[in-house]
């Protein structure tokens, strides 16, 4: 049992990140486009930008702060790119004074961390931001609800980043269904799946994955049964919504047998690019990988696998104001770099990802993309985590005893009570 925790601690670093890359290497794009570092009026402005783009996107992120470099020379944006896993403790210690002369100016934070950070006092309201050519109008509603805390806007959006659905179009083909072909609901779900795995001993519907990322997967399914994992502080585990979609899961292992047990970690994802695994869930950061694979795959939005409705669990970036920024110069240098963003981030959709300003995501180049007009399809389904503080640690109780369900180790009625009890804990 103690390995199997600390397995899942070391997991939760990932859902951190949340963005499925695995590089651990940092970066420096200051003064990579042209400029150097200060105006010859002497009045350039450096804005010190915090990311944690420490895989394949980071370079994303850098040609963006490049190209923005190179087209003024008024400001310069110095980008620090910090190992992932390393992140989060990196800010603890900045924003709390610690790294003294290192602090950031702007910082990319996921929205699952503001109430934390808003909460300890590292963070200042997203307002200054929203003043001159920045407009909250300027990007999708549900980007803005996933900054807010008791109803104030606390970061600008960059992304959105929901669960999304891959099959293999040549596995499902072979199991007598259209390369297109994806099901509309759970029933639809079980007979696809459990047609591919009549195939073979080798070949699987769906690979159930008892690790991450059942931290997307495992909310979007209770959303759709229409509940709540918390409401008013109060935790919800053992309700209905919940125990339906541990029993789903369960199910589709011990009695559909559409997926092997005991899967270990990214097993899901090693059939699927091997070909012998016709489903897999996951975010929209795995698209390079899954284009090098060179399996013949599709994306969509996530069918409603769940009873009541449409839905889907998603995180988001978002660029958050340290609270000590106070410098009038120094914000409205900010404002200039993120309103250059909202309108020239192409180049993170590049990436994968869907921007959330509204100048990138309905433009006609974006809709072209396939991949990431179905990753930003599925804005108006999105739900986020509870409002929380340190949802990490409060809902880490829950993807404990998730796994021991998925593993046959623990009944799902006995192992969702000791879940709410010590998230409850936790929560308090």
């Amino acid at each position: 049992m103690k390995k199997v925790y600390l397995l899942l601690t070391l997991v939760f670093a990932l859902v951190l990140s949340a963005c499925g890359n695995s590089g651990e290497t940092s970066g420096n794009a200051n003064n990579e486009g042209g400029g150097d570092g200060a105006s010859s009026s002497g009045d350039t402005s450096t804005v010190k930008l915090y990311a944690p783009f420490s895989g394949p996107d980071g370079e994303n992120m850098k040609q963006i702060v490049e190209d923005y470099n190179g087209s003024q020379e008024d400001v310069q944006v110095d980008l620090q790119i910090v190992p992932q896993n390393d992140y989060y403790t990196t800010l603890d210690l900045t924003l709390s004074g610690g790294g003294e002369g290192d602090q950031p100016d702007l910082v990319v934070m996921h929205g699952d961390q503001i109430q934390t950070y808003v909460e300890n006092g590292s963070l200042q309201e997203a307002a200054p931001l929203l003043e001159g050519d920045i407009s909250a109008d300027d990007y999708h509603e549900k980007a803005l609800i996933g900054t807010e805390h008791e109803d104030t806007l606390y970061g600008i959006p960059f992304d959105i980043h929901p669960l999304m659905y891959f099959w293999n179009k040549d596995l499902i083909q072979e199991a007598g269904y259209d390369a297109e072909y994806i099901p509309s609901n759970r029933d639809e779900f079980i007979e696809m799946t459990t047609a591919v795995s009549e195939l073979g001993d080798d070949k699987h519907g769906f690979v159930v994955p008892t690790l991450w990322p059942q931290q997307f997967i495992f909310p979007t399914l209770v959303y759709q049964n229409g509940g709540e994992l918390i409401t008013d502080g109060e935790v919800n585990y053992t309700e209905e919504p919940v125990v339906d979609a541990a029993q789903f899961l369960y199910d589709l292992i011990y009695t559909h047998e559409v997926s092997p047990s005991n899967v270990q970690q990214d097993g899901e994802l090693t059939l699927f690019m091997q070909g012998n695994n016709a489903v897999t869930f996951n975010g929209p950061w795995m698209m390079n990988q899954f284009e090098e694979s060179g399996i013949n795959y599709g994306v969509a939005p996530v069918p409603q696998l769940g009873t009541e409705q449409q839905a889907v669990f998603a995180n988001s970036h978002n660029f958050v104001l340290p609270a000590s920024v106070e410098d009038e110069t120094k914000i409205e240098s900010i404002r200039n770099f993120l309103g250059y963003v909202a309108e020239n981030s192409m180049e993170w959709a590049e990436s994968g990802q869907a921007p959330a300003a509204k100048a990138v995501y309905e433009s006609e180049e974006f809709q072209d993309m396939e991949f990431q007009s179905q990753v930003a399809s599925q804005f108006d389904d999105v739900k986020f985590a509870p409002e929380v503080s340190n949802w990490g640690p409060v809902s880490d109780p829950l993807f404990q005893n998730l796994n021991e369900i998925l593993l046959d180790e623990k009944e799902i009625e006995a192992a969702l009570q000791d879940a709410e009890e010590a998230s409850q804990a936790n929560l308090e």
